[in-house]
């Protein structure tokens, strides 16, 4: 079975794959990102979300993992993107804050945070 940790490196691994990442989800798992007021419940909607984010950057991928915090239950992590932007010809680059609760070797919750600032000004065109 696997750990918060273990989940954590998944997710981010499979990011280009929305089936395989969002598998890691527990039924009624959560993913959110608040600070830009999205939600998503359950791996179909979850695999939806991340389908919607490659369609807008294909390349997403991230890199410079470090999962500072590691229970079995619970993980916390920093890691990046640098992508391209295809609509506006910008580089998204961010870095996430995501905390990870595991149960029974699913992902119950992630929920990261980003600075809306660099999203905003990757994904508008001036």
């Amino acid at each position: 079975m696997r750990n918060a940790p273990q989940l954590l490196e998944d997710y981010l691994a499979k990011i280009q794959d929305p089936a395989a990442a969002a598998s890691l989800f527990a039924d009624d798992g959560i993913l959110e990102l608040p600070t830009i007021n999205a939600r998503a419940q359950g791996p179909e909607a979850i695999g939806r979300f991340i389908t919607g984010l490659l369609a807008k950057v294909p390349e997403f991928k991230f890199k410079n993992i470090d999962i500072s915090i590691q229970t079995e239950d619970q993980a916390f992590g920093e890691y990046q993107v640098e992508v391209p932007v295809p609509s506006t010809g910008k580089i998204y680059k961010q870095t996430y804050a995501g905390r990870l609760v595991a149960k029974d070797g699913k992902i119950k919750l992630l929920r990261e945070a980003l600075d809306t600032l660099a999203a905003k000004q990757a994904f508008n065109k001036d």
